[in-house]
This record gives C-alpha cells, sequence and structure tokens, in this order.
C-alpha cells in the first residue's frame, strides 16, 4: 500500500507499507505487518494498494504450516496445567512460593514461569465471541493470580494478524515479540568434529541449572522443562558451572532446540555449535530430520550463527497481556 507523508506545501513524499489489511473503519486503515506491527494509514493519505502474492516456498530446509510447528513448540514447553476454551488452549505454570515473584510483583500476584507456559494458546474458535473469550481468559488467569497473555504469530500463511488487530483495538499490549526459525537437522549434526566433551542427560541436574539462565529455578520450572515427548539436555562440564549447556525436544521428525547458552568467557570457541551437533545426532537416531527453535529479534549474535547453521525464519511470534482493567488486581508481571 502506497501513502502520502508530509504536507503537500512541504513537498509530496510517498512511504509503502505492506502487510494484511486487518481493519478499515471511520477512514482509517490498519495494516499489520509481518513481525506483528500494526501501522495505522489514514484513508486521507491513501494513493494506491495493490495485493502482494505470498512469498514462494522456500527451497532450502523443511516446509512445515504455522499450525503444526505451533503445537511441535507447545508440546516442547508444557505448561502444569491447562483448560481448553473451544479450540484455544490456557495454559498456566506458576511457582507456589511467594519469594519466587520477582521484584517489583505485588503481593498476591503468583510468578509464571515464562509467557509460553502462561498464555492462550489461540489455534482455532473459542467457541464463543471474540468478548466474551478474551473476559473468560481474564477471570481464568485471575483465579490463579496470574496476568493474562495471548500467544499470536504472524508472517506465514495461517497466521493470526487479524486476531492481533483485534487483541489492540481492545486495548491489549503486545510486550514480547520473537521469530520461530526452521532448517535441515542433518547439516547442524554433521557441524564440527565428534562432540566427545558434551554430556547428555534426560535430565537437567544441578549443573546444568547452575549455567542456565534462569536462576532459583522452581519444580514448576522443572516440570516444563523436563517436559515434551523425548527431552534431551546436553552439558559441556567446565571448572565450576559448565561451559555450555543445551535442550532438544525430539516429536516425529522434529527437534526443538532451546536453552543454548555458553559461559560469557568462553564464547565464540564453537561451544554452542558442539551442543547443537551433539544434540542433533541423537535427534537423527530417533528419526527426526527437521529442525527449530526460536530467537528474539534483538539478539544479533544468535541470529548469525543459527543462520550459518542453515535456520531461516518461517514466522514471528508475540504475546499480548490484557489491558489493566481486565487484568487482576495488583498489577504486576511473570
Amino acid at each position: 500500500m502506497r501513502s502520502l507523508t508530509g504536507e503537500a506545501d512541504r513537498g509530496e513524499k510517498f512511504t509503502d507499507t505492506v502487510g494484511v489489511l486487518t481493519s478499515w473503519d471511520n477512514g482509517v486503515l490498519r495494516i499489520t505487518r509481518k513481525n506483528g506491527e500494526s501501522v495505522l494509514v489514514a484513508e486521507s493519505a491513501l494513493v494506491a494498494g495493490k495485493t502482494v502474492p505470498a512469498a514462494p516456498a522456500r527451497r532450502r530446509g523443511p516446509v512445515a504450516a504455522y499450525e503444526e510447528l505451533a503445537r511441535v513448540a507447545a508440546r516442547a514447553w508444557q505448561p502444569v496445567e491447562s483448560e481448553r476454551l473451544g479450540e484455544w488452549e490456557l495454559r498456566a505454570a506458576a511457582g507456589e512460593e511467594p519469594g519466587a515473584c520477582p521484584p517489583g510483583t505485588a503481593a498476591g500476584r503468583r510468578a509464571g514461569f515464562t509467557r509460553r507456559a502462561n498464555s492462550v494458546l489461540p489455534l482455532g474458535d473459542p467457541g464463543m465471541p471474540l468478548d466474551e473469550a478474551l473476559t473468560a481468559v481474564c477471570r481464568w488467569y485471575a483465579a490463579r493470580g496470574l496476568p493474562a497473555y495471548v500467544q499470536t504469530a504472524t508472517g506465514a500463511e495461517g497466521t493470526q494478524e487479524l486476531l492481533c488487530a483485534e487483541l489492540e483495538r481492545r486495548g491489549w499490549v503486545r510486550e514480547v515479540t520473537a521469530e520461530l526459525w526452521v532448517g535441515p537437522l542433518a547439516p547442524v549434526a554433521d557441524l564440527g568434529a565428534e562432540p566427545s566433551g558434551v554430556v547428555l542427560s534426560r535430565e537437567a541436574d544441578e549443573a546444568w541449572l547452575a549455567r542456565y539462565r534462569r536462576k532459583g529455578v522452581s519444580e514448576v520450572a522443572l516440570r516444563v522443562l523436563g517436559s515434551g515427548p523425548s527431552v534431551w539436555f546436553a552439558t559441556v562440564p567446565g571448572e565450576e558451572a559448565p561451559a555450555a549447556i543445551g535442550r532438544c525436544v525430539v516429536d516425529g521428525r522434529w527437534a526443538g532446540f532451546a536453552a543454548v547458552e555458553v559461559d560469557p568467557a568462553l564464547r565464540r570457541r564453537g561451544l554452542a555449535t558442539a551442543v547443537m551437533a551433539a544434540l542433533a545426532r541423537r535427534a537423527l537416531d530417533e528419526g527426526a530430520s527437521a529442525a527449530w527453535l526460536q530467537v528474539e529479534e534483538e539478539n544479533a549474535a544468535a541470529r548469525e550463527l543459527y543462520g550459518g547453521m542453515g535456520f531461516a525464519a518461517h514466522h514471528a511470534y508475540h504475546h499480548y497481556r490484557a489491558p489493566e482493567s481486565s487484568a487482576p488486581t495488583g498489577g504486576g508481571t511473570p
């Protein structure tokens, strides 16, 4: 879509916006970009618009639909408690200890272990009008002392640009955006020499947890970390804490990588690559052929590393938080 920017007496300038037209109300167009950002364009500034065909299917790496990947990712990071609302899944993994609440969290609120395990996964119809569904969502999380989040996705066929726009119209705030990347598994397994220094285990032991970035891991967090069809933890032993760690969940043809972390003093020595190669070889042994992982937009080092391994972005995902007027009293964040 092409629109005017600037004032006529200063010289007309044009700007292009590419995305999904999610609403056109009261003379204002809302376009949701691939990264989830919404752009508002005044109807009076509109110059031209056209339908842009979807990007051609990538020829490198595995082909997958958004819903398949969303379900695979959800099985790899399971909540402690869940409930169905039509085709939506309400998920919670909240710590019981009052001391688990992070600094600044109001009293009476519980600490949820990651937004992924404490958010709604809306894959389909909730079975009721959207406003009623969101009210039910807020009540469900309020009953557990948690803020209400909805996890959405944009940028691929079958993603949820329209839902993102509807949430924003109702005052929900997009707090976090990351991307899910996919790639072929075999090239990851072939990286480097035989990773003899990497120890694989079915459980996250004390040494692994000592390197994990989330300190003070609770019993709830351990249950989430250990959840999934076939979970493996990788450790490169160090003098005190491990030099590097990683986690992989094998689920059918997919191997999902997470928690790949390296001692800051030992970075750029190939340890992350060694961890992923060892996990990839084990996943190949279990029949997997494709890989996925999640990476934050601002993590340039990780994006460079994973891009070099053959991964590429499939879609962006976001966590929308309910407005304060809809949230449980007390405020705070997980």
